[in-house]
C-alpha cells in the first residue's frame, strides 16, 4: 500500500506531518492508498478519532483525497505542487506565446485613472466602517450585469477573479465535497480546489463549453458545485452559446442545491454574448475580473449572486482584508466612465489573429479550438514532444498538463503576442511539431 515508506507519529498533526513529509519526497507517489483509519491506528498505537483528525488536515491541506469506500490517497497533484510550476524556461530569442498575457499594447494607460482615483479619495478619504464598495462601482457594475441578463443580485467586490471563485466555494463547501470542473480548465482553478480539499470531477468540454452528458453525469454522482467559464475559456476558447446555455439550465434546473459559479474573466475582450447559468439553481454567483482587459496588475473582480451567497462571501471578507482598497475600486470607476477600453477594438484584434491561426492550422491538417479569448487549443498525441520541437522552432508554448484532468494531451498557444504577419511561420512550427488527432471534445 505505501511501500517502505512508514507513517509516524502520535498526534494528529505529527501524523499529518509525516504524510506530508513523504508526500513531499517523493517517497508516498500520487494515488498511493493511505492505510485504513483503524488499520494506521492500531499500527500507531493511538485512537482511530487521532487518525481521522490527521487525514482531515490533509484533505483540507489538499495533499489527499477521499472517495467513500475506496479510502484514501495522494492526491494526483497536490496542493504543494502547483500547475504554474509547469512552465517553460522561454530561452533567449524564442518568442513566448505560453504566458497567458494580454497584448500590453491593448491595455488602457492608468495615469489618468490613478489621478482621478487620488481626486476622488482626497474627497472623501476612506475610514474603517465605510461601505467596502463604493457606491458607483456597483452602479455600473450591476448595469454591465443587467445589460448581459445576469439575474439581479448583490454587488460584491475581491481581488481578482480567483479570490471570488475561492471565497464562494469556501462559503459552501467543505473539504471533502465534490466540484465539477472543466478538463481542460484553467489550472490555478484546479489548484484552487486542491488547496481547499475539494475533490475535483472533470468535466469534458467541447467547443461550445461543458458537454451536457457530462453535466449530467456527475451531478447526478453528487458533486455539489459546477464551475463553468462562460466565454474565452482558457485554456480552449470554448464559449457557451444560447443552446448549450438552455440545454445546461435545464440540467441544473434538476439539482437545486447544487451551487453554480460562472467565471466571465473574459468581458470586455470577446465580442461574443454572455450566457450566464446563475438563477437557476439555489446558490449562484457570477465573477467578472479587470485583469484582461485592464491589466493584471488591477487586482480587481466584481460579483453578483443569491443573496445568500454574497452575503457569506462579505462577512468573510469583513474578517480577513475588510475590503479591496477603494482607491482601487476609485481607478476602475474612472476607467469604465471614460471608456477606456475600446471593447469592440480589443476583441477583434484577439479574434483576428486567433482565427487565423486555427484557419492555418487546419490548412495544415492540424486540427485546432479557440472560439473566443486569446487562447488556441492544439491536441497532440505527444505532448512533451510537441512543447520540445517547437521550443526548437523558437517558439514556447504552453503544455497542456498545467490544465488537464483527464482530458487528452494538447498544448496551448496564446496569440496576444503573436502579429498577424507571423501567423504562417507559427502554424507551420506546430504542424511540423505535432502529429494530427481527431475529435471535437478535449478528452
Amino acid at each position: 500500500m505505501l511501500g517502505e515508506y512508514r507513517i509516524t507519529g502520535r498526534r494528529a498533526s505529527d501524523i499529518a506531518a509525516s504524510v506530508e513529509a513523504g508526500v513531499g519526497s517523493g517517497a508516498l507517489a500520487p494515488g498511493a492508498l493511505l492505510p485504513p483509519m483503524r488499520e494506521l491506528a492500531g499500527v500507531l498505537g493511538v485512537n482511530p478519532n487521532t487518525v481521522a483528525a490527521a487525514y482531515r488536515t490533509l484533505r483540507e491541506r489538499g495533499v489527499i483525497e477521499t472517495d467513500g469506500r475506496r479510502g484514501s490517497r495522494v492526491r494526483g497533484r497536490p496542493a504543494s505542487a502547483p500547475r504554474d510550476e509547469l512552465r517553460v524556461a522561454v530561452p533567449p530569442g524564442a518568442r513566448d506565446v505560453a504566458s497567458g498575457n494580454p497584448d500590453v499594447r491593448l491595455l488602457p494607460a492608468l495615469e489618468a485613472a490613478l489621478a482621478g482615483a487620488a481626486r476622488r479619495y482626497a474627497q472623501a478619504p476612506t475610514l474603517y466602517g465605510d461601505d467596502p464598495v463604493v457606491p458607483e462601482l456597483e452602479r455600473l457594475a450591476r448595469a454591465d450585469f443587467d445589460a448581459d441578463g445576469v439575474p439581479a443580485g448583490p454587488v460584491g467586490v475581491t481581488s481578482g477573479a480567483l479570490d471570488g471563485i475561492e471565497r464562494v466555494l469556501a462559503a459552501h463547501l467543505r473539504p471533502g465535497d465534490a466540484v465539477a470542473i472543466e478538463d481542460p480548465g484553467w489550472g490555478s482553478v484546479l489548484d484552487l480546489a486542491a488547496a481547499l480539499g475539494l475533490r475535483v470531477v472533470p468535466v469534458a468540454v467541447d467547443d461550445d463549453g461543458p458537454v451536457v452528458s457530462a453535466v449530467e453525469r456527475v451531478l447526478a454522482e453528487g458533486a455539489r458545485a459546477l464551475l463553468v467559464t462562460a466565454r474565452a475559456q482558457n485554456p480552449t476558447g470554448a464559449a457557451v452559446g444560447a443552446e448549450r446555455a438552455a440545454q445546461l439550465r435545464a440540467v441544473l434546473a434538476r439539482h437545486p442545491e447544487v451551487l453554480v459559479v460562472d467565471d466571465d474573466h473574459g468581458h470586455a475582450i470577446v465580442d461574443l454574448p454572455l450566457h450566464s447559468l446563475g438563477g437557476v439553481t439555489r446558490h449562484w454567483a457570477l465573477v467578472r475580473s479587470t485583469a484582461k482587459a485592464y491589466g493584471p496588475d488591477l487586482r480587481l473582480a466584481v460579483l453578483t449572486g443569491d443573496a445568500v451567497t454574497l452575503d457569506r462571501v462579505r462577512g468573510r471578507q469583513r474578517l480577513g482584508p475588510g475590503w479591496v482598497s477603494r482607491l482601487l475600486q476609485y481607478a476602475v470607476v474612472e476607467l469604465w466612465t471614460a471608456e477606456a477600453v475600446d471593447r469592440t477594438a480589443v476583441a477583434r484584434s484577439y479574434a483576428e489573429r486567433r482565427d487565423a491561426l486555427v484557419a492555418a492550422l487546419r490548412e495544415r491538417g492540424v486540427p485546432a479550438h479557440g472560439r473566443s479569448g486569446m487562447n488556441v487549443w492544439v491536441p497532440v498525441a505527444d505532448e512533451t514532444g510537441a512543447v520540445t520541437r517547437l521550443l526548437a522552432a523558437g517558439w514556447a508554448v504552453a503544455p497542456g498538463s498545467r490544465f488537464r484532468v483527464d482530458s487528452g494531451p494538447g498544448v496551448r498557444i496564446t496569440v496576444s503576442g503573436v502579429q498577424p504577419g507571423e501567423v504562417p511561420g507559427l502554424a507551420a512550427a506546430v504542424a511540423a511539431s505535432v502529429r494530427r488527432t481527431t475529435g471535437g471534445r478535449f478528452d
